[in-house]
């Protein structure tokens, strides 16, 4: 495994890795009347961290004791793979083509971390959005779900193409990652309204890339909003 941008991995002791079992432990009390079990992770835009996002959060969870699955549903630009370095010649979309019966659990990949595995994305389909919106993949998800605890779909941004709000349909709650200071208001505005306009229970924000130093100091800023309660959260650490 690469460790590539996995501080929960590599460096478990550092503020950010706390940040990310903080997410954790905010999205499990994240609801009081249905456990969240599937979670789909999107962006405004690109390059924002929602697969550092989506990575971090599966191996923290899969630190916790949950039997974790991360999906690559990015079709058009994967990265997954990549992360935990994987090969991507079957995921995801050699799955869902076949039309024939196939063992559900062909194309996932174990980690070397406990409980985690990894579906790569795949070979590149021509027609993405129909093929993750077919009633073979709703099918898929729910099959997954009687063998894992906690499933992350990683998604590409929401507002470029309408993935992500197809893959909202599947899941019991939507992460929204946001860029500090790259992120444009009206995108993220946007971002919000698409999910909102396919009944996505958005879970909560995570602002990204902020500045890691302020004063000489380590400083990490979560934010966290839950819709269904109308109120905010915010969370910060310092060293």
């Amino acid at each position: 495994m690469k460790g590539l941008d996995l501080v929960t991995y590599t460096k478990p002791n550092l503020p950010m890795s706390e940040a990310y079992r903080t997410l954790r432990t905010n999205i499990q009390f994240s609801s009081f009347d249905k456990k969240v079990k599937t979670l789909l992770v999107t962006s405004s835009g690109p390059a924002e961290g929602k697969t550092t996002t989506s990575s971090n959060l599966a191996i923290v969870m899969a630190q916790g004791g949950s039997k974790t699955l991360l999906i690559d549903c990015d079709q058009r630009k994967p990265s997954v793979h990549k992360v935990f370095g994987f090969s991507n010649a079957n995921g995801l979309s050699n799955i869902l083509v076949n039309e024939n019966e196939v063992d559900i659990k062909i194309g996932i990949q174990e980690t070397e971390i406990k409980n985690l595995h990894i579906l790569s994305s795949g070979t590149r389909p021509p027609n993405p959005a129909e093929l993750l919106g077919s009633t073979k993949m709703k099918n898929y998800i729910e099959e997954l779900k009687k063998i894992y605890d906690f499933i992350i779909l990683d998604t590409p941004p929401i507002v470029l193409v309408t993935d992500a709000q197809i893959l909202a349909q599947y899941t019991d709650g939507c992460l929204l990652v946001i860029s500090s200071g790259e992120a444009e208001r009206d995108s993220v505005i946007k971002a919000k309204g698409l999910l909102e306009k396919v009944n996505a229970k958005i879970l909560g924000v995570v602002i990204n890339k902020m500045d890691s130093k302020k004063r000489g100091y380590y400083h990490y800023q979560y934010e966290y909003s839950e819709k269904s309660e109308g109120r905010s959260r915010r969370k910060k650490s310092k060293r």
